[in-house]
């Protein structure tokens, strides 16, 4: 079964914390896969994790760059594995059909969206039923916190 982990973001941004969870996949050697609403917003996404620091480098691409084959972190709104990634990151509420294709799925919830957190929910409850292993994470003052659910 796949591990699967919510993140309820209330105090930063998707663009604040992709960069650090995507650095620490690629350090751990895993391949990632992330999941947008659609590719003007892979782009946007793609775009920023060319800037949102000068000393630091996250390998990555989208369709437009083409080589998705070789691409470490591939961002698409397709179902698609091209990359052949074991960690799918799934972003704006977006859900995947074959997460037990990956060893972690990653929800990345907007605290902000009640209506990511109502679908979050739906979907806790959907990969439990199927039985994957669910951690619930939530941002504390300084860190991530693992919360009991």
């Amino acid at each position: 079964m796949t591990e699967v982990r919510f993140y309820h973001m209330e105090r930063q941004s998707l663009e604040q914390v992709l960069p650090g969870l995507l650095t620490r996949a690629l350090e751990n050697g895993h391949r990632i896969l992330v999941k947008t609403a659609d590719e003007k917003e892979a782009e946007r996404l793609s775009e920023h994790l060319w800037v949102f620091r000068a000393d630091v480098f996250l390998p990555h691409g989208t369709k437009k760059d083409g080589h998705e084959k070789l691409q470490p972190v591939y961002l698409t709104s397709s179902n698609d594995n091209p990359n052949n990634a074991d960690v799918i990151i799934l972003t704006q509420g977006t859900s995947a059909e074959n997460i037990g294709d990956y060893k972690l799925c990653c929800e990345m919830l907007d605290g902000r969206d009640p209506e990511q957190i109502t679908r979050g929910r739906a979907r806790w409850k959907s990969y439990k039923d199927s039985g994957h292993a669910l951690t619930y994470w939530q941002q504390g003052e300084k860190s991530w916190e693992k919360k009991d659910i």
